[in-house]
């Protein structure tokens, strides 16, 4: 007999024990579950991560679910049904969350996690028909809690349905990060500043179409997120050990999945080929692929306002984010863009866990991919983390930005890219050496346009405006244009 775990031997030396084919292991006698959950606490003392209550809830969901649907087929006791019906519901409500104590990192395929979701159910069932934990003559975690299914099929359709449990939160932050910045471009819309390519001067623009340009890709990468958590509707619950359907069946299935959709609110269907779902996890591939694309906008957004807001006199300084902590342990005063770094350092784990999931994936072997357990806890962390990083990124970064105007017109009149606007009127090469000439004397583009008499006074002004340039065309070209001609003639130069 076995003795008890590490992380039991603190606690009052109550035990009781229980019996699997490999023999006799002490279970603590407060414990909802039971020896194969002992057995795996004791096997994988790893990392003390435990599973997303998302992913306990989507599991217990699918053993009330299956005890209902084996009901209705006359398989299953309809008093045990209810009973595991009703352990269930205590769960789904916050009871027993505890009991779940399996960590992340354990053997393939989540096993472990089923069984600890069994052995719950089963010892929660028993006490309710008045029966005793850790005895299973009432209600066994196999044969009954476990009826119809296999590892194999309840694992990955949990890990759907808990992605799919989270996705309303994420893509709801992210409807609320896009509406925050498109209130910003609507306040910036009038502040002109100097665009930046490579890091260098590049033309005008004003600060709401920077913002407006953010909150356009947030809104297109939360839409393609949402279009490829389509595919986990799809379920392969019912294929139990390879895909087949052995000791379950097609009509327990549906009204099973029935179960599910509504309990969820979901719209859930069986999968069309149980063998792609079971082999595979390329659709949380996918989905992982989405919540990274979206970290990857939500990066930029992030590292542009460090950018924008260093300073606040030897740097940028065109936006003025909100002081949220003292930014220096040594230097007084000092006040950071600490919002928009930790959603730097968020994005970077999400992209790891996509790193993880895509390792996972790709370990998919004949019949089955094994590595689940790490590739759901990945998809679901991310999920969680990015979807709260967006909503205190939008309150506590986001609302309260404001501009400043004048060192962004400071900037912009001082950016020799202005000199673009000329091209059309004098040529690239001539355009070029204005530029050249401008940075390296330190005079105004204006001053030497005019000094060399290359433009027309009266439309000088029109050209070099920074207004003109925020907008599609030509800057400074009349509405009346000789028939035929592509461009105003070049002034010559005297």
């Amino acid at each position: 007999m076995r003795g008890p775990s590490p992380q039991h031997a603190a606690r009052p030396a109550r035990w009781r024990t229980e019996r699997d084919p490999l023999g006799e292991v002490r279970v603590p006698a407060h414990a909802y579950y039971g020896v194969q959950t002992e057995r795996a606490v004791e096997n994988f003392p790893i990392s003390g991560l435990r599973a997303h209550d998302e992913l306990i809830v989507a599991t217990v969901q699918i053993k009330r679910a299956m005890a209902l649907a084996n009901a209705a087929a006359g398989r299953l006791d309809r008093g045990l049904a209810r009973a595991i019906g009703q352990a269930a519901d205590e769960v789904i409500a916050g009871a027993l969350r505890d009991q779940f104590v399996v960590d992340v990192y354990q053997a393939g395929a989540g096993t472990s996690h089923n069984m600890n979701t069994n052995e719950v159910l089963a010892n929660r069932a028993a006490e309710i028909l008045g029966g005793t934990r850790g005895t299973y003559d009432l209600v066994h975690p196999n044969d009954h809690v476990n009826m119809g299914q296999s590892t194999n099929d309840v694992f990955p359709t949990a890990t759907r349905l808990s992605l799919l449990i989270v996705l309303p939160r994420l893509l709801d932050a992210a409807a609320t990060l896009a509406a925050a910045l498109d209130d910003k471009a609507r306040t910036f819309a009038r502040v002109l500043k100097t665009g930046r390519t490579h890091l260098q001067d590049a033309v005008p623009l004003t600060l709401g179409q920077e913002f407006g340009g953010y909150a356009a890709n947030v809104r297109q990468a939360a839409e393609e997120l949402q279009r490829s958590a389509a595919s986990l509707h799809e379920l392969n619950l019912g294929a139990t050990a390879v895909g087949t359907g052995l000791n379950a069946g097609k009509d327990v299935t549906e009204r099973a999945i029935a179960h599910v959709s509504d309990a969820l609110a979901l719209r859930l269907r069986p999968a069309r080929n149980a063998f792609r779902l079971t082999q595979s996890m390329g659709d949380v591939l996918a989905y992982s692929g989405g919540l990274r694309r979206l970290a990857v906008e939500l990066d930029k957004i992030a590292s542009d306002l460090r950018l924008l807001s260093s300073g606040p006199r030897a740097g940028l300084g065109e936006v003025l984010l909100p002081a949220v902590q003292p930014g220096s342990s040594i230097m007084p005063g000092k006040v950071n863009p600490s919002i928009p770094e930790m959603v730097n350092q968020v994005c970077q784990q999400v992209v790891g866990c996509d790193a993880a999931v895509l390792a996972a994936s790709l370990a998919g072997q004949l019949e089955l991919n094994v590595m689940m357990p790490v590739l759901a806890w990945n998809a679901l962390h991310a999920s969680k983390i990015l979807a709260q990083a967006m909503t205190v990124f939008t309150e506590r970064c986001i609302a309260d930005i404001r501009a400043d105007e004048a060192r962004c017109r400071e900037l912009l009149d001082r950016s020799t890219a202005l000199a673009t606007a000329l091209s059309p009127y004098i040529g690239y090469a001539e355009t070029a050496d204005i530029a050249k000439t401008a940075v390296r004397t330190g005079r105004s583009i204006r001053d030497l346009v005019r000094e060399r008499n290359l433009v027309p006074p009266d439309q000088l002004d029109r050209i070099l405006s920074a207004e003109e340039m925020t907008t599609p065309g030509i800057p400074g070209e009349t509405a009346r244009r000789p028939k035929g001609n592509a461009r105003r003639p070049k002034a010559r130069r005297k």
